[in-house]
């Protein structure tokens, strides 16, 4: 990365993992468990839901996470069900996000010069962030531990069937480092092949662009 797209992707993926957080926590909190708030989570400061490790990651190896949100299912009504509300949260508030950077850029892109001196970097991030918005919406919604998808899944599925899928879970982190690294040693992403499709279908949609 040059300095110009660092300076663009860094503020893009800070705002992309710190509203994917603050929505778990606000959507715990909206169902009764305070465990998030208590603990300084319900907050937009993006320095209460940096994970260093997973920072670091995001800027060399293009991957990475925030630092997870605590969640005490114990205090909601419904636990199976409230559990899986907290879990789309997060992904649900990229995809949100990732319109209305793409809603932004359409007017800018409709009165402005993208290609000016000024415009350009603003262009750049609205265009970065849609992208890594959507592509953290589409991620976490892997139904692999310990991605969002994986705990709708396991408030989706038949009690008879927990057992089994909770054995999965115990290996689905080596699971998904496993599908990370053959793409980036091989330059075959399995991921990006499931990913690559619907980011680029709404990349295109919420900015008239192929990205």
């Amino acid at each position: 990365m040059n300095l110009q797209e660092i300076l663009t992707f860094v503020p893009a993926i800070l705002s992309a993992l710190t509203i994917h957080e603050f929505f778990h926590a606000w959507t715990a909190n909206k169902l009764g468990d305070p465990t998030a708030r208590l603990q300084g989570r319900l907050t937009l400061n993006p320095i209460a839901h940096l994970d260093i490790m997973g920072t670091i990651c995001f800027i060399f190896a293009h991957f990475g996470w925030g630092k997870p949100v605590p969640v005490n299912a114990a205090n909601f009504n419904n636990p199976r069900r409230d559990n899986m509300f907290v879990s789309f949260a997060g992904p649900a508030s990229n995809f949100v996000l990732a319109f209305l950077f793409g809603a932004t850029f359409h007017l800018m892109y409709a009165n402005v010069e993208p290609n000016s001196q000024f415009m350009s970097p603003i262009f750049m991030f609205l265009l970065r962030s849609i992208e890594i918005n959507l592509v953290l919406a589409f991620f976490n919604m892997i139904p692999l531990f310990p991605l969002d998808g994986s705990h709708i899944l396991k408030g989706l599925l038949p009690y008879h069937l927990l057992p089994k899928f909770d054995i999965i879970c115990k290996y689905s982190p080596f699971i998904l480092l496993g599908l990370i690294l053959i793409g980036q040693q091989t330059g075959v992403s399995i991921l990006w092949t499931i990913l690559g499709p619907p980011v680029l279908f709404f990349s295109k949609m919420f900015t008239g662009l192929y990205l």
